[in-house]
């Protein structure tokens, strides 16, 4: 049947043998048919009568080493799919996420089970179906989340969709995951910002460039403010440069509503992302945004690449967006509500190829700007 005696003889060997014998017979046996094509109806017949009766003699170890040298097969019926599931051991999650082929029936008894670490090795599989997807969003595990983030396979739209960006809110791991795909609209991560590195947080403000947002609570506030801008990019320029981000920080507090230790967050952010919401929330000009976020972060002339995408992004983000994003901040705003029609983001060409060394008008006027008023001071 496999390249071995008779079946007659297996029987014979099993009859006759101790367990030490049932082992390697149990275990050979299981290779064998690992490694071979597609039995026909009788050889598999043949092998479940024979597996069963050595699965139950067998020890321990073998049983485990033998279900998972059998798991490799893709020509398990559904009664050996069962005595891999229930032999394996601590190999099922290897065995969820590798097999070759795993019957919608042994997932889902699987997820029944609420077996987070098992679950989650199959959140990872490509080939699940929307009934085990959707029992997958249903589990209540952290575990499981973080692997159906990672599923490129997972088309992120509709209930998926909310449930992923509602997760990444809670779970900074979610959010990292999910930040660096490309089929995700990185905008519904705004809640996550403060979890994200430098290039995550740009790609959520980018998210929100040329693009309708719903009206945002602070958008009045914020326009009762804007005729002291001036006053405020001044104000926060100064306390920058004296690195009196404990002054930065009660200042945003008082203008903004923001508790003090997001605040907190966005006056020592040397990256300069969080500053950059805040100034243009308040309607900040890319000239005197860019002063500010020069004296605020670590980017210096060296690094006028990220001042320059600064740059592009006063030009492409409206105040609005801005507001919106900062809303999501303090909790007040439905962030899926950026799933509608109406405030899903415009289909954009190829962006315009920036020659190596090109420099950005607006950022070399602000540095010259600051190299004025430095020069001004020391004498």
């Amino acid at each position: 049947m496999l390249g071995f005696q008779p079946y007659e003889t297996f029987q014979l060997l099993i009859e006759s043998g101790g367990v030490d014998r049932t082992n390697t017979l149990l275990v050979a046996a299981c290779d064998a048919f690992a490694r071979r094509d597609k039995p026909t109806t009788a050889e598999l017949q043949q092998f479940e009568a024979l597996v069963q009766r050595l699965f139950t003699t067998a020890a321990p170890n073998a049983r485990a080493k033998a279900a998972a040298t059998l798991g490799r097969s893709a020509h398990l019926s559904a009664e050996l799919e069962d005595l891999v599931v229930a032999n394996i051991g601590d190999d099922l999650p290897d065995y969820m996420l590798n097999a070759p082929a795993i019957s919608q029936a042994t997932m889902l008894s699987i997820i029944e089970k609420g077996d987070a670490v098992a679950a989650a090795s199959l959140a990872r599989r490509p080939d699940l179906g929307n009934t085990v997807l959707s029992r997958l969003f249903q589990m209540n595990s952290r575990r499981v989340y973080r692997a159906l983030a990672t599923n490129t396979a997972i088309v992120p739209r509709g209930a998926y969709l909310s449930a992923l960006a509602r997760s990444a809110q809670m779970d900074y791991q979610v959010a990292w995951s999910l930040a660096a795909r490309e089929d995700f609209d990185c905008a519904l991560l705004a809640p996550a910002f403060f979890d994200l590195n430098e290039s995550d947080r740009i790609k959520v403000i980018r998210a929100f460039g040329d693009r309708q947002t719903p009206d945002a609570p602070i958008k009045r506030t914020l326009e009762q403010l804007t005729v002291a801008t001036d006053e405020l990019t001044r104000a926060l320029m100064k306390l920058f440069s004296e690195n009196r981000r404990a002054e930065v920080t009660r200042l945003l507090h008082q203008i903004t509503g923001l508790d003090e230790v997001r605040c907190g967050q966005i006056a020592h952010d040397v990256s300069g992302a969080a500053l950059f919401v805040v100034l243009r929330a308040f309607g900040t000009s890319a000239y005197d945004g860019l002063k500010v976020l020069i004296h605020a972060t670590a980017h210096d002339e060296d690094k006028s690449p990220v001042l320059g995408e600064f740059a592009r992004l006063f030009d492409t983000v409206s105040t609005d967006a801005m507001a919106f994003l900062m809303s999501s901040w303090r909790g007040d705003v439905n962030l899926l509500e950026l799933t509608r029609p109406e405030y899903k983001p415009f289909a954009q060409g190829p962006r315009p190829r920036v020659e190596r060394g090109e420099r950005n008008q607006v950022l070399d006027e602000a540095m010259a700007a600051l190299a004025r008023i430095g020069t001004r001071r020391a004498g």
